[in-house]
């Protein structure tokens, strides 16, 4: 059996394992990031299914991530949501930290909703600002789509022009501004990871246009373009990362400022799930 159909098989097993759980049919995927687990407590839970029960299922090392799919409704939408992602310097390839958004647009989901903890390099934004991002510059040294291509998951050359749908950052903004939420937006670079960057790195990263950088999201948004999803992402700044005033990383610290923003995130993404075209 060839490798691009061996993954389509592979997803269509693994949904079919998802449906044999629940009757629902989402149509909107949410990924939670770092100390962002908490919109979890807003979905009203038709199924929650943990990682290892779902073939071709990575397990989250990472000790912030729970690990579980919650199938249910939230803002009266049906969503499926990972409680927990996959990230590259787990040692997993892009094609495994990819696969949940495989099977989230397997199961019928048509937007994927993504979030993630990040630092910040403007100067003029601070930790615990929302932001939205416009665009993305991959410096993971990878790419999901690497390999033979199967036309029944995309095309082989997926347009990557707007991979933030423009409507929904549209809509993103509107809502932020009804409940009062102040909403940055920018460019989110990806790297590896999983040490934070030097103050030389953080100088190259503002040069060459971002604003924000982090080590997930990229993968799986590019993914969901690659399958014709509408795409947004939202980020929270857990510390500022300004080279000529750079201090010391605590983890703990950014845990923390991670949560402490997460109520904002969660009204925002509530809302923004509950008026989605």
């Amino acid at each position: 059996m060839s490798a691009p159909a061996l993954l389509f098989d592979r997803v269509q097993e693994a949904a079919a394992v998802v449906r044999s759980r629940t009757e629902f049919g989402p149509e909107v995927g949410i990924i939670l990031g770092t100390g962002l687990g908490g919109l979890a407590r807003q979905i009203t839970v038709d199924a929650e299914i943990p990682y290892q029960t779902i073939p071709g299922f990575p397990l989250s090392t990472v000790e912030t991530h729970a690990g579980k799919l919650l199938v249910g409704r939230l803002g009266g939408r049906p969503v499926v949501a990972m409680q927990g992602r996959f990230h590259r310097y787990e040692g997993y390839d892009l094609q495994q930290v990819t696969f949940p958004v495989r099977v989230m647009s397997a199961l019928g989901a048509r937007t994927l909703v993504v979030s993630n903890a990040c630092g910040g390099m403007n100067p003029l934004w601070a930790p615990g600002d929302l932001v939205l991002l416009s665009d993305h510059i991959n410096l993971l040294g990878d790419n999901p789509l690497v390999g033979a291509n199967d036309e029944r998951l995309g095309p082989r050359f997926p347009d990557m022009s707007a991979p933030y749908d423009p409507v929904l950052r549209r809509l993103a903004h509107a809502v932020a501004l009804e409940l009062g939420i102040v909403l940055r937006e920018g460019v989110y670079a990806a790297v590896p990871g999983p040490n934070l960057e030097t103050r030389a790195e953080y100088r190259m990263l503002r040069a060459i246009g971002a604003d924000v950088v982090g080590m997930s999201t990229v993968p799986e948004v590019i993914v969901a373009v690659h399958q014709g999803m509408r795409t947004v992402g939202i980020s929270i700044i857990t510390d500022q990362c300004l080279p000529d005033a750079l201090e010391p990383a605590d983890i703990g610290r950014i845990i923390e400022t991670a949560g402490r923003a997460e109520p904002q995130l969660t009204r925002l993404i509530e809302a923004l799930v509950e008026r989605l075209p």
